[in-house]
C-alpha cells in the first residue's frame, strides 16, 4: 500500500488537512455498491491534536454558563439535575484534563481513508497473533470511539487479560460521519445502509478477506445492515443492542397502545415495559433530531448545552452518568464522561452527528432479516433486555445469546470484562 508523508491536525475543532486529496470524490454505484477509485483509497497516519486555545475556549464557555432555574421535583422527571450539571462544569473547568486522552488516543494507530467522498477516521490495532480475528466495531450516538477504548487491549493481547492467545483479535474501530475525527458529509444519503457499504469497502481496503463485526446503538445499525448486504468476507456479527421486535410489538408501541397479546414469558413481558416507557418518556432527543436536526445551534454554541443533551439518552444511562458526578463509582468515571463530550465538543460534531437520525429511514428496533450467523448479548439496563425468544425469531442462524447480569447502554465502556468475555465465546466457533 503506497505510504503517504500527509499529516493531520486538528485544530480548535476543525480539521485541516495538509496536502491531502480529500476532495476526490467517490460513489455509489447504479447496483448500490461503493465505487473505490485508487485516486481516494489511499490510507493516511493520523494524529490528534487541539490548540491550547481550544481548550481555553472550552473552559471559558463552561464557566459564562447561564444556569437555569432549580427544577421542582427530587428525580430526574424534569431531566438532568442543575445540581449534578454545576458539578460537572466545575470538574470541567477546574479540574479536567482534555490533553490525557489525546495522549491515550495518539498512543494508539489511528488513520484516515477517503470512502464515497468522506473522510472516515478509525483505530486500527493489529494482534500479534498472526491467527487473530479481524473484527470492526462501531460506535452509535452520543458514544464515539471513546467507548471502545477499554476492551482494544483485551481483545487484541488477550494473555495479558487473563484470556488464551486463539481469542485475539485485529480491532478495527471506525468513527461514524460526520462524529469525531471523521469527515463531515455535505450532502445527504449517509444513513445506515450507506455507512455499512463504506465499512465493507474499509475492511476489504484493508487487505481482511475474512472478519467479524459488531455495535450497538447506530452500531447496531450499521452492523446488523452489513449482515443484511452479506459480503462473502464477514461472517458472522455481534450486537448489544439488537433489532428483534415482533411486529405486533412494534405496532403496539407506533400507537401507544397497550401491549399486546402473545406476551409469553417473564422476560418478554419485561422487554415490554422498558421499550414502552422508553417510548413514552425517553424519545425525546431522537424525536428532535430525526425532524429537526439543524435547529439544534445550541449544542454547538454552549458546552453545557451539549452536554446535557448527551448525558439525558435513557432512564438508565443518565442515572448511570449523573451517579458519578453525586460521588459514586458506576462503571465510568468523570473523566470517561467528559472524554466522551469533549471530543463531540472540540471536533464541532454536535450537529453533524444528530443529522444521522435525520438520515435513517429504518425502523430501529425492528427485525431487519438478517440470515448470516448472528451473536446477542443482553444487558439488563440497555433500552430493552433483549428476551432469547425474540432473538432466536429474528436470527435464524443464532450462534450465541446470553443475558448478562449488569451493564447497560455503553456496554464496551460500562462493563469491559463482561464485553470482552462475550465478544470471545460469540465468534470462538468461527475461528
Amino acid at each position: 500500500m503506497k505510504k503517504s508523508k500527509i499529516t493531520q491536525t486538528i485544530l480548535t475543532g476543525a480539521v485541516v488537512m495538509l496536502g491531502a486529496t480529500g476532495n476526490a470524490q467517490s460513489g455509489p454505484a447504479a447496483n448500490g455498491k461503493i465505487v473505490d477509485p485508487p485516486a481516494v483509497s489511499e490510507i493516511r497516519p493520523f494524529h490528534a491534536h487541539f490548540s491550547d486555545k481550544a481548550l481555553a475556549d472550552l473552559r471559558r464557555r463552561v464557566l459564562a454558563t447561564n444556569w437555569p432555574d432549580r427544577e421542582t421535583v427530587t428525580d430526574l422527571s424534569q431531566g438532568l439535575k442543575l445540581e449534578t450539571m454545576k458539578a460537572l462544569a466545575h470538574y470541567w473547568a477546574t479540574g479536567y484534563d482534555w490533553r490525557k486522552i489525546e495522549a491515550r488516543l495518539n498512543a494508539l494507530p489511528q488513520f484516515i481513508t477517503n470512502i464515497d467522498g468522506v473522510d472516515i477516521h478509525f483505530i486500527h490495532v493489529r494482534s500479534k497473533n498472526k491467527n487473530a480475528l479481524p473484527i470492526i466495531i462501531t460506535h452509535g450516538w452520543p458514544g464515539s470511539i471513546i467507548e471502545q477504548l477499554k476492551v482494544i487491549g483485551p481483545l487484541t493481547d488477550p494473555t495479558a487479560y487473563g484470556g488464551k492467545e486463539e481469542d485475539a483479535f485485529d480491532v478495527v474501530i471506525p468513527s461514524l460521519p460526520g462524529h469525531g475525527f471523521s469527515g463531515k458529509p455535505t450532502a445527504t444519503g449517509w444513513d445506515p445502509v450507506r455507512i455499512a457499504r463504506a465499512w465493507i469497502v474499509l475492511m476489504k481496503r484493508l487487505g481482511y478477506t475474512k472478519y467479524v463485526a459488531q455495535g450497538g446503538d447506530w452500531g447496531d445499525a450499521v452492523t446488523e445492515q452489513m449482515a443484511v448486504i452479506a459480503p462473502p468476507e464477514l461472517l458472522a456479527i455481534h450486537t448489544n443492542m439488537a433489532a428483534t421486535l415482533p411486529p405486533e410489538v412494534s405496532k403496539a408501541l407506533a400507537i401507544g397502545g397497550p401491549a399486546p397479546e402473545g406476551l409469553s414469558t417473564p422476560d418478554e413481558r419485561h422487554a415490554w415495559e422498558q421499550l414502552d416507557y422508553f417510548w413514552k418518556h425517553g424519545l425525546g432527543y431522537a424525536q428532535e433530531m430525526t425532524n429537526r436536526p439543524q435547529t439544534l445551534y445550541g449544542l454547538q454554541d454552549s458546552p453545557i448545552g451539549l452536554a446535557a443533551w448527551m448525558m439525558d439518552h435513557d432512564n438508565r444511562s443518565t442515572e448511570l452518568i449523573t451517579r458519578v458526578f453525586d460521588g459514586q463509582t458506576e462503571g465510568l468515571t468523570r473523566d470517561d464522561v467528559l472524554d466522551n463530550i469533549t471530543l463531540y465538543w472540540l471536533t464541532g460534531t454536535a450537529v453533524s452527528s444528530a443529522r444521522l437520525y435525520w438520515e435513517n429511514k429504518l425502523a430501529f428496533f425492528d427485525i431487519k432479516h438478517v440470515t448470516i450467523p448472528v451473536a446477542v448479548s443482553a444487558f439488563p439496563d440497555e433500552i430493552y433486555q433483549v428476551p432469547q425468544t425474540w432473538a432466536e425469531k429474528a436470527f435464524p442462524h443464532l450462534i450465541h445469546y446470553k443475558k448478562l447480569p449488569k451493564g447497560g447502554h455503553f456496554a464496551a465502556w460500562e462493563q469491559p470484562q463482561a464485553f470482552t468475555d462475550e465478544m470471545r465465546e460469540s465468534f470462538r466457533s468461527l475461528r
